[in-house]
This record gives structure tokens, sequence and C-alpha cells, in this order.
């Protein structure tokens, strides 16, 4: 691995970077990434290597250093970085869609720096995504730690608590089920999940239509709407995927006085597209603040 590469990446202000890295560092998976005095750091599985890439925001641009094993991957590592942090959304046309809404509208104005939290791999965000099915942020976390440990990859030059490279899909694909410490059925799922991205049968990359994504995500087995829309959401940056059933959704709506029920979400967040991932993100966030 080569000495750090520094790059400094702009966007256009505001970014909310203490809501990402909160964000970050409440799902943060032992050895592969970690959040530390608004420094976000993690692992990259890359085209030509592995590399560790630390991402440093500020209020006009994110100072990068990446350690990478060929700097060749220096163009994709940078894509990455900038997906995770959502850098590629221009904030105005959401706070002008949204900001004058009679019920987010005050969220929106409140907040418009902030972005829907992206991922360097849809691969590895997909089988997070199951992993966390119907347990705690925090459960999730652990429980993707110790598939780290059994089925990742340790780097050979670590970066700091950094050590690991998340597992891929194939590594995942030829696991037994029954040994993925999960229930049955959702480790069944994962199987089958990791088996469908490292055959090529499922896409996740850039590029495929998420509609048809969304598609081929239903038809595997244990995979249901919420999850569907989560990597829509964060793996094929739809910034219109919505999650009308989630828990979270469900208490910021009547804390808003609003029906929670997951039918009456789908019906209100009509109003709110294209962008409804970040009207979904305004409204975890006044669930957590309140």
């Amino acid at each position: 691995m080569t000495g750090a590469v520094e790059v400094r990446i702009p966007f256009r202000a505001p970014l909310d970077a203490a809501s990402l890295l909160a964000f970050f560092a409440a799902r943060a998976v032992p050895g592969v990434e970690n959040v530390q005095a608004g420094t976000y750091r993690r692992s990259l599985r890359l085209p030509k290597g592995a590399g560790v890439v630390e991402l440093m925001p500020t209020a006009t641009h994110v100072d990068a250093r990446l350690w990478l094993d060929d700097n060749g991957d220096l163009p994709e590592a940078t894509r990455r970085s900038r997906s995770m942090l959502d850098l590629d959304r221009d904030p105005r046309p959401v706070l002008a869609a949204l900001g004058a809404d009679d019920l987010i509208g005050p969220l929106i104005r409140a907040a418009p720096g902030l972005r829907v939290p992206g991922t360097p791999d849809p691969h590895e965000l997909a089988i997070r995504a199951v992993i966390g099915q119907q347990i705690s942020v925090a459960g999730a976390a652990t429980l993707a730690g110790r598939l780290v440990a059994d089925y990742g990859e340790r780097m050979a030059r670590p970066v700091g608590s950094v050590t690991q490279l998340f597992p891929s899909a194939s590594a995942l694909a030829e696991t037994d089920p029954g040994q993925l410490g999960m229930p049955g059925a959702r480790g069944r799922a994962l199987q089958s999940l990791a088996a469908a991205l490292a055959s090529g049968e499922l896409r996740l990359d850039d590029g495929v239509e998420p509609d048809r994504a969304r598609e081929q995500l239903l038809a595997q087995p244990g995979i249901g709407p919420w999850t569907t829309e989560y990597v829509a959401m964060r793996a094929l940056c739809d910034p219109d995927a919505f999650l009308p059933a989630d828990l979270g959704i469900r208490r910021a709506l009547t804390q808003l006085g609003q029906d929670g029920s997951p039918a009456a979400a789908a019906r209100l967040a009509e109003r709110w597209r294209p962008y409804r991932a970040y009207a979904f993100q305004h409204l975890l966030a006044a669930t957590i603040s309140a």
C-alpha cells in the first residue's frame, strides 16, 4: 500500500456533515470503519486492490486521505467517497421542492444541508440491509462485525483500527446459512442474496435502473419492500426512495400529528416526489432529536 494521497473534494453547500458522521458512527462495523473526532475512516474493495479512505468534512469541501494498494484506483475511490456523503446532490432543488410543504417544510428549512448517506459498495450495503432486518442498529453492527471476523479479508497494511475488508458476495455465497449467527430464514436470505450478487444475476452497479433492481430484489427470498427501498435509497442513490413502514417514519409522523400507518405514510409521501428520500431523512432526524 502506498503512502496517503490527499484530495480536496468539493461540494455545493450546505452540507450537514454532523448528521452524516453520526449516521455512520451508529452503524460502524468493527474492523471496517470508524468515526472519531469529525473524521470517517473505512476500508474499500477497489478494482486494482484494497484501500482505506479518511474523510474530514469542512464547511466548503471534504479533506480526504487515501491509502491505496494501487494509485490507479484514485479516481474510483474519490467517486465512491462522493457517493458515501451524497456530495453529487445539489441541495437547492430539494429545498425548492420540499421547503414550502406545510408539514415538513420547517424541517427542510431548518436543515437544508441534510443528505442521504450512501455507500462505497452496493453489494455490501445490500448484505448489511439483510443483516439488519428486525434487529437494532447496534445489533446489526455487532453481527456484521462477526461476519467480517469470520469471512472478511485482513488488509496487508491496515490503517489504525481499519484492518479488514467487508466480506465479498462471493465469500458469503459459499457459506453455510446455519453458521451465520442469525435466524435460519434470514441466514438463507443473506446467502441467496450473496449468490445472486456474485453470479451477476442481481445487479446493483452503476447504470442499473432502480425499478429493475427493485424487481430483482423483491424476487429474492426473504427480501421485502423495506429492504428493497433501503437499498434503492442508499446503494442506488434513488432520490425518490421511501420506506413507509419504517418504525422511525411512523414515530415521526405520529409526533407531527399525522396518521403513522404505512398506508397513510405512503399516501402522504406522494406530495414529496421526486425527493421522498430526503423527506425520509428529515423525518428520521426529527424523530432522533425529539
